[in-house]
């Protein structure tokens, strides 16, 4: 049971980065997003395919990537264990570094936006996420293919539970990205954002510029995602393009999303640990459930099709999620104050 509890924390805190950075860019702009997944995985390349990639240089270390990137591990993990603080540094610059390029990654990808509707837009993002993917997933000189890049352990010089630690590490930063999205969503930037998803022609009509829009949101959404993939490839050890797939950083965070309540942070956050909880007990419980219920297919799929009809349910009975989206606070207090000085 401390294992499962254990699992809830740490998958909650990263998928609930990769959630917010969705609710951001989709809840709050009204971008559909369908390449999420592509933040992600640049995020966790960055740490093997570009800072490592420097530390090999400096090292000296010859071969190919694959074996470089394992000496480099071997290095690295040495040093941190002599020196946590050398260990917490190299994190800092594996998360600083990973949220710039996916930031630059964000705005890059967002330019399509600018001749494309909605709906081509979700479908263009789609294909440049699925690309990127299978060009890491089959590049062996650029990502490791199916072999990927090993990575060192930030936390080598603690010989507990390791999960603990970046457990903690997920929670401390989605704190952080929680009060910098409740920050926007509720200033003059947040509610221009709004406005945009709710009728593109007004913003237009205030002389706001829409790409300008566009890109800044998509760049800070494209770097807290990045953040999130960094983590989880750290605590990995190792990146390997398979694990950032559509499924796992672009469908289930968009159901976590509709889930909570789009627009919505709190609502966010409610359905990420709704969807977390649900998963981890559907991984630990999946035998005895086919067995009791006599369910008449194999049980690898029992989780496509349980999170497939609940986002078929929330679509169809509750599209505002489990918690609407709550008004803007300055906007909130100021109809409050007008009508009490009736």
């Amino acid at each position: 049971m401390e294992q499962i509890l254990l699992n809830v924390i740490f998958w909650f805190g990263i998928y609930a980065i990769v959630s917010i950075s969705l609710n951001l860019e989709y809840g709050l702009a009204g971008i559909p997003n369908f390449g999420r997944a592509l933040a992600v995985l640049f995020g966790a390349f960055t740490v093997g395919g570009i800072v490592n990639r420097i530390f090999i240089a400096y090292y000296g270390i010859q071969g190919e990537l694959i074996e470089s990137s394992a000496e480099l591990k071997t290095i690295l993990n040495q040093k941190i264990a002599e020196d946590p603080i050398f260990g917490i540094l190299l994190l800092l610059l594996y998360l600083t570094t990973a949220a710039i390029v996916c930031g630059a990654i964000g705005a890059i990808v967002i330019l399509p936006s600018a001749r494309l509707s909605r709906d081509y837009l979700a479908i263009t993002l789609l294909a440049i996420s699925e690309v990127s993917f299978m060009v890491f997933n089959y590049s062996t000189s650029l990502s490791g293919g199916y072999y990927g890049i090993s990575l060192p352990d930030v936390f080598a010089f603690y010989a507990g539970n390791r999960q603990l630690l970046f457990a903690l590490l997920s929670l401390a930063i989605l704190v952080c990205i929680l009060i910098l999205a409740e920050r926007i969503s509720n200033s003059p930037f947040g509610r221009l954002l709004r406005a945009m998803r709710e009728d593109e022609d007004v913003v237009k009509a205030y002389g706001r510029n829409l790409m300008v829009l566009r890109v800044k949101i998509s760049a800070i959404s494209s770097a807290i995602a990045g953040i999130a993939g960094a983590i989880f490839s750290l605590f990995t050890a190792n990146f390997i393009a398979s694990n950032f797939t559509r499924v796992e950083w672009t469908f289930y965070p968009f159901l976590m999303v509709l889930l909570g309540g789009a627009g919505n942070n709190k609502g966010v956050l409610l359905g990420t640990l709704v969807f977390v909880t649900v998963r981890q007990l559907l991984t630990v419980y999946k035998y005895e459930i086919v067995e009791t219920l006599k369910i008449p297919f194999e049980t690898v799929w029992m989780e496509y099709i349980a999170f497939g009809l609940v986002m078929f349910l929330v679509l169809v009975y509750r599209p505002e999620g489990l918690l609407k989206e709550s008004p803007v606070l300055k906007v909130a207090r100021r109809l409050r104050s007008s009508e009490s000085s009736r």
